[in-house]
């Protein structure tokens, strides 16, 4: 009997974990063409616990951002929190150059998750005017998974789908980031080690969908491709 080629099954798994990925952003409503720019929240967990991948979290991030900025109709705000009952959140911006010189610029301190600050956020702020999505990355979730997920179901009735990627393994975090994907009628997605350019190319998607909906992907290829495919 033949050994098993182990790269194949992990690239058997990954890609299945895309197409599992881009079915669920199916469900999201496109911006239509000439309704002027998108706005995609950006937000993150800043804490302790991510210092080890942050490195690795910053540079896939600028990768959206990077390919948001050729779309050139996105506006976007970063929001992240850390240390002690900290939780900051950017003016809207359109240059996505500024917004990751921003980033590398946060660096990491200890304590609990701020979630629910954040998810109340994007709900003020959808309330207050049009958000065409909101890309979220963390690693842990420690506070009530009950109330995350009304506040994430709120934002789902307002149209704002949350897109969930996880840095990690916990499975507690993953349970909880797939119902608030579910809920607000997202996506849910894992990192790791090895997907660097892959994530870097589904958040770039994400932000040219928000940006121009299905037109902004037409003569992309890789994710992009695979996203438009996906949406009826």
């Amino acid at each position: 009997m033949g050994s098993i080629d182990k790269s194949e099954i992990a690239k058997a798994s990954s890609k299945a974990d895309v197409d599992a990925f881009l079915n669920q952003v199916k469900a999201m409503t496109a911006l239509k063409a000439g309704q002027g720019k998108g706005r995609l929240i950006f937000a993150m967990d800043a804490t302790m616990s991510r210092q080890p991948s942050w490195d690795r979290a910053l540079s896939i991030q600028g990768e959206m951002f990077l390919e948001a900025a050729k779309v050139g109709s996105l506006d976007v705000q970063l929001v992240y929190f850390r240390g002690l009952n900290e939780c900051r959140s950017s003016k809207w911006v359109d240059n996505a150059k500024l917004l990751a010189n921003m980033m590398t610029k946060v660096s990491c301190q200890g304590d609990n998750t701020q979630i629910g600050r954040v998810l109340s956020h994007v709900k003020s702020e959808a309330g207050a005017g049009a958000v065409n999505a909101v890309v979220y990355v963390g690693d842990a979730m420690e506070e009530n998974v009950d109330r995350l997920c009304q506040i994430a179901g709120e934002i789902g009735m307002l149209k704002v789908p949350l897109f969930m990627f996880q840095d990690g393994n916990d499975t507690n975090t993953e349970a909880a980031f797939r119902e608030m994907a579910r809920l607000s009628r997202g996506a849910y997605f894992k990192l790791d080690t090895n997907s660097a350019k892959l994530m870097g190319e589904l958040l770039g998607a994400v932000a040219a969908y928000a940006a121009g909906g299905k037109a902004a992907l037409a003569n992309k290829s890789g994710a992009s491709k695979l996203l438009l495919e996906q949406i009826k």
